[in-house]
C-alpha cells in the first residue's frame, strides 16, 4: 500500500485501522514498517497510541492484540518471526519510539490501570516514592473522567508492554503452553539483555534517530498539592541533561535513562501490588487485634461497629494474586538483574573505587537491586508465601525466591576453584548481600517451613520443593553468613538514637537517586538494622532463623520427613503385594475380590515405583541438609521417630493413625488428624453390614443384581424354617447346608465402632441363600467360556450344564469334608 506524503494524519490512522481488518498479518507489518520509515514524527504521533494498543491489547483486557503470551515459533513460525522482528529492541517499533521521543511528545495514560498501591496513593494526592511518576500527574479538566500520567513515548510503550502480562488473560486453549517458548517471554529477555547489558556500556540510540532526546519540559504545576513519602528522586535523565553543563561528559550518562526507565517500569508494574505501609500496619500486634475484632463484628450482630480507621485498613486488602506465568517472568528479571548488578569489574568493586567519580552506569549497577527491587520483591514474596495454594504450582514462586537468594549463580565472572568443596562454597564476597537481604533468607524460610508442615510430603512434587530449599540453604558457608547477619542485627545498639533516622530521611526532592544514595557505611550492624526496620517497621519482633522457635519447626519438619519416607515405602510395598496377588485369571472371578477398596489414591500410585524412589531420595537428602544446617544428631532423629510412633509393627504393616482410647472407642489426636488428611495413615475400613445390601459394584450388572436379590429374598422368606432345620443337623447334610447357606466370614469380623457393634449384636442372622454371584460379569463370562469350550468338543448346552453342576457338587463335597465339622457357625 502506498501512502502519499501529504496524507492527513486522520486519514493515515483510518487507513491503518481498515488494513488491520482486511489485510493479513504479514502485509500489515510490512505496511507499518514503510509508514514508520516514510512519515515524520508529527504524523506518526497520532497513530502511536492505537498501534501500541493493537499490539499489546487494551488495558481492560477486552482487546487481545497480537496475543504475544500465546504466540510460539513452533506453532506459528511465520507470525512469530515477523512479530519478533518488528518488536525487537533494534526493530521498527523501537525506531518509532525514538523518533517520537526526540520530539518530546507526551501521551496520556490513565491512573486507574496502575497497580493498586500506586493508584490509591495518587488518588489520595500522595506522590509514590518511585521517580517514575514525578512531574507526570495530570489532573482532569472540569468534566474529565479521571487522573492521567503524561508519559514519554518510551515510557508509554513500556507501560503497555509490562501491563499486558497482567491485564491480558490467556485464552482457554493456551493453558498448556510453555511460558519460556512464548514471544512475550523471549521479548522480555531481549529487552533486558539490550537495555541492561552485562558487558560494555549501555547501547546508544539507533543511528536513524536524530540525536539524543531533548531536555524535559518544566514540571507541570499540579492543580492540587501532593504530599510525599519515602525517598524521592528524579530521573537520571533530568540529572545528566537538565543539571549537567559540561560538554565533555560521559556519553553513557545521556543514554542510561533508558535502562533506568525500563527497570522502574518492570518493577512497578510486576511487583508493586502490595504497599509497604499496609504491610507494616498488618504486622503490628495492635493491627492484628483490630482485624480480629473487625471479623468478629462482621460475624456477630451484637458486637460494636468497627472503628473508621480499621474500616479503612480493611477496605484495602490488596486482592491481587499473580499467575504462574507472572512469577516466571519476574524470575527472569531477577536472574538478569543479578548478572547486570554484579558485572562490575574487580577494580570497580574495590572500596577505593567508591572514592573516585564513578560512571553513571557503574552507580546504577550498584543501586539497581537495593534501590528499586528489594522492598517490593520482599512484599511480593511475602504475599505469595501466605496466599498461594498448597499445591505443586508453588514451585514457580519457590524457584523465583531461590534465584534471588543466589546471586553468585548468575555473576558473569566465575572464579576458578581448586576443589569441589570450594566450587560449592559460597564466597565471603557475598556476605554483604546476605546481610543486606537478611529477611529474604530468614523470614521467608520460616514462611516456607509453615507451608511445608501443611503439605503432603509423600507427593514427589512436594518432596522436591523441600529438597530444593534445603539444598540451597545447606550450601557451605551460607548458614554461617546468615547467622552472622542475625548476630549483627541482634547486637545492642551503641549509636546515638537519631542515627537511623538520618539514613531514612528524605533527601531534597530535586536530587537524583544516585546523588542521594548514602555513602558507604562501615558499621555492618547498622546496615542490617536499617534493612530490617525499613521493611518490618521500628516495632518489629524478629524471630532468629537459628533460634529455638524455628528449630522447633525444623524438628517437626524432620519428623514429617521421616514419617513420609516410611509411608512412601509402605505404599510401594502395598502396590507390589497387590500386583503379585492378582494372577492373570483373577478377572475371570477365580480369585477373591477386595470389596472394601484399597489405599486412598496418591500420585505415587499413578507414577509408579520410579516416583517412589525419587521421593525417597528427595526426602533423604533434604533431611541430611537440614541436619547439616541446624546440627541435628542421629540420636535426636531417633527420638523424634519414636515420639511420632513411625516405627513399623512386627509384620511390617502400616499402623493405624495416632489416637488414644476413650470410653466410646478410639479418639484421634491432632497428629492423627494430620496423618489422615495428608493420606499418611488410615483406618482399615471394612463393610460391616448385610452382604446382600452392599453397593452395586462396577463389575456387576445392576438390573440383574436387583432381580436376583428379589428372587433370593423370596426363597429365603418362603423356606426360612426348612433352611434353619437343615443347618441345625449334625450330620454331613447339615455341614453341606451350612457351607452354602451361612456367611462364612461373619464370625471373623472385627468391629471398630462400639455403636455399630451393639447394632450388629442385636441383629440375628439366619441361614439364607445368596444368588448375587450370578450378577457378576466375571461369573457370566466364565459360564460363556465354559459353554464355548464344550461346544468345541461337540457337547451341547444341556449336557454342559449337567457337567458343571456335577463338577460343582464334587467341589462342594470336598470343601465340606475339609471344613472343620465342629466349627461354630453364627446363625
Amino acid at each position: 500500500m502506498a501512502f502519499p506524503h501529504l496524507q492527513q494524519p486522520s486519514f493515515l490512522l483510518a487507513s491503518l485501522k481498515a488494513d488491520s481488518v482486511n489485510k493479513p498479518f504479514a502485509q500489515r507489518c510490512q505496511d507499518l514498517v514503510k509508514v514508520i520509515e516514510d512519515f515524520p514524527a508529527k504524523e506518526l504521533q497520532t497513530i502511536f497510541p492505537w498501534l501500541v494498543e493493537s499490539i499489546f491489547g487494551s488495558l481492560d483486557g477486552v482487546l487481545v492484540g497480537w496475543n504475544l503470551r500465546c504466540l510460539q515459533g513452533r506453532v506459528s513460525p511465520v507470525e512469530y518471526s515477523i512479530a519478533m522482528e518488528f518488536l525487537d529492541p533494534g526493530g521498527p517499533m523501537m525506531k518509532l519510539v525514538y523518533k517520537l521521543q526526540a520530539e518530546d511528545y507526551k501521551f496520556d495514560f490513565p491512573v486507574s490501570y496502575l497497580p493498586g498501591p500506586v493508584k490509591a496513593s495518587i488518588q489520595e494526592r500522595v506522590l509514590p516514592d518511585s521517580p517514575l511518576y514525578h512531574n507526570k500527574v495530570q489532573f482532569p479538566p472540569p468534566g474529565g473522567l479521571g487522573l492521567n500520567l503524561a508519559l514519554s513515548p518510551f515510557e508509554y510503550y513500556l507501560f503497555f508492554f509490562a501491563l499486558s502480562l497482567i491485564t491480558q488473560k490467556p485464552l482457554p486453549g493456551a493453558l498448556h503452553i510453555r511460558t519460556s517458548d512464548c514471544a512475550y517471554f523471549i521479548l522480555v529477555d531481549r529487552y533486558l539483555s539490550w537495555f541492561l547489558p552485562t558487558e560494555g556500556n549501555v547501547l546508544p540510540l539507533l543511528s536513524s534517530s536524530p540525536g539524543a532526546p531533548s531536555p524535559s519540559p518544566a514540571p507541570r504545576t499540579p492543580a492540587m498539592p501532593f504530599a510525599s513519602y519515602g525517598l524521592h528522586h528524579t530521573s537520571l535523565l533530568k540529572r545528566h541533561i537538565s543539571h549537567q553543563t559540561s560538554v565533555n561528559a560521559d556519553p553513557a550518562s545521556h543514554e542510561i535513562w533508558r535502562s533506568e526507565t525500563l527497570l522502574q517500569v518492570f518493577v512497578e508494574m510486576w511487583l508493586h501490588h502490595y504497599s509497604l505501609e499496609m504491610y507494616q500496619k498488618m504486622q503490628s500486634p495492635h493491627a492484628k487485634l483490630e482485624v480480629l475484632h473487625y471479623r468478629l463484628s462482621v460475624s456477630s450482630a451484637l458486637h460494636s461497629p468497627a472503628q473508621p480507621s480499621l474500616q479503612a485498613l480493611h477496605a484495602y486488602q490488596e486482592p491481587f494474586m499473580p499467575t504462574e506465568e507472572h512469577v516466571l517472568v519476574v524470575r527472569l528479571l531477577l536472574k538478569h538483574l543479578h548478572a547486570f548488578s554484579h558485572s562490575l569489574k574487580a577494580e570497580q568493586l574495590s572500596p577505593s573505587a567508591h572514592s573516585h567519580a564513578a560512571s553513571p552506569l557503574e552507580e546504577f549497577k550498584r543501586a539497581a537491586v537495593p534501590r528499586f527491587v528489594q522492598q517490593k520483591l520482599y512484599l511480593f514474596l511475602q504475599h505469595c508465601f501466605g496466599h498461594w495454594p498448597l499445591d505443586a504450582s508453588f514451585r514457580a514462586v519457590l524457584e523465583m525466591w531461590l534465584s534471588y537468594l543466589q546471586p553468585w549463580r548468575y555473576a558473569p565472572e566465575k572464579q576458578a576453584q581448586s576443589s569441589d568443596y570450594q566450587a560449592r562454597c559460597v564466597s565471603e564476597r557475598w556476605a554483604p548481600f546476605v546481610q543486606e537481604n537478611l529477611l529474604m533468607y530468614t523470614k521467608l524460610f520460616v514462611g516456607f517451613l509453615s507451608r511445608a508442615l501443611r503439605t503432603d510430603l509423600v507427593s514427589p512434587k512436594n518432596a522436591l520443593m523441600v529438597f530444593r530449599v534445603a539444598k540451597v540453604f545447606a550450601q557451605p558457608n551460607l548458614a554461617e553468613m546468615i547467622q552472622k547477619g542475625e548476630q549483627l542485627f541482634l547486637e545492642p545498639e551503641l549509636v546515638i538514637p537519631h542515627r537511623q533516622h538520618r539514613l531514612l530521611a528524605a533527601p531534597p526532592f530535586t536530587s537524583s537517586f544516585l546523588s542521594s544514595w548514602p555513602p558507604a557505611v562501615t558499621d555492618n550492624s547498622f546496615k542490617v538494622k536499617s534493612h530490617v526496620y525499613g521493611l518490618e517497621g521500628q516495632d518489629c519482633k524478629y524471630t532468629p532463623m537459628f533460634g529455638p522457635e524455628v528449630r522447633t519447626l525444623v524438628l517437626r519438619l524432620a519428623q514429617l520427613i521421616t514419617q513420609a519416607k516410611q509411608t512412601a515405602k509402605c505404599l510401594s510395598d502395598q502396590c507390589g503385594e497387590s500386583a503379585a496377588a492378582r494372577p492373570f485369571l483373577s478377572w475371570l472371578g477365580f480369585c477373591p475380590t477386595d470389596t472394601n477398596g484399597s489405599y486412598a489414591a496418591n500420585d505415587l500410585d499413578e507414577l509408579g515405583q520410579d516416583s517412589v524412589r525419587k521421593t525417597d531420595e528427595y526426602l533423604e537428602k533434604a533431611l541430611e541438609y537440614l541436619c547439616q544446617m541446624f546440627r541435628l544428631s542421629e540420636a535426636q532423629l531417633a527420638q523424634l521417630t519414636l515420639a511420632l510412633g513411625t516405627t513399623q509393627d512386627e509384620n511390617g504393616k502400616k499402623q493405624l493413625p495416632d489416637c488414644i482410647v476413650g470410653e466410646d472407642g478410639l479418639i484421634l489426636t491432632p497428629l492423627g488428624r494430620y496423618q489422615i488428611i495428608n493420606g499418611l495413615r488410615k483406618f482399615d475400613i471394612e463393610y460391616q453390614g448385610d452382604a446382600e445390601l452392599q453397593p452395586i459394584r462396577s463389575y456387576e450388572i445392576a438390573s440383574l443384581v436387583r432381580l436376583l436379590f428379589r428372587l433370593s429374598s423370596a426363597i429365603n422368606c418362603r423356606f426360612a424354617g426348612q433352611m434353619a432345620a437343615l443347618c441345625s443337623r449334625a450330620d454331613f447334610l447339615g455341614s453341606f447346608c451350612r457351607y452354602h447357606l451361612t456367611e462364612p466370614g461373619l464370625a471373623d469380623r472385627h468391629l471398630l465402632s462400639p455403636v455399630q457393634r451393639g447394632r450388629t449384636a442385636s441383629r440375628a442372622q439366619g441361614p439364607r441363600l445368596s444368588l448375587r454371584f450370578l450378577g457378576s460379569y466375571r461369573t457370566l463370562l466364565s459360564l460363556l467360556l465354559a459353554f464355548f469350550v464344550a461346544s468345541l468338543f461337540c457337547i451341547g448346552p444341556l449336557p454342559c450344564t449337567l457337567l458343571l453342576v456335577l463338577g460343582y457338587l464334587l467341589y462342594a463335597v470336598a470343601m465340606t469334608l475339609l471344613t472343620e465339622r465342629g466349627k461354630l457357625h453364627h446363625l
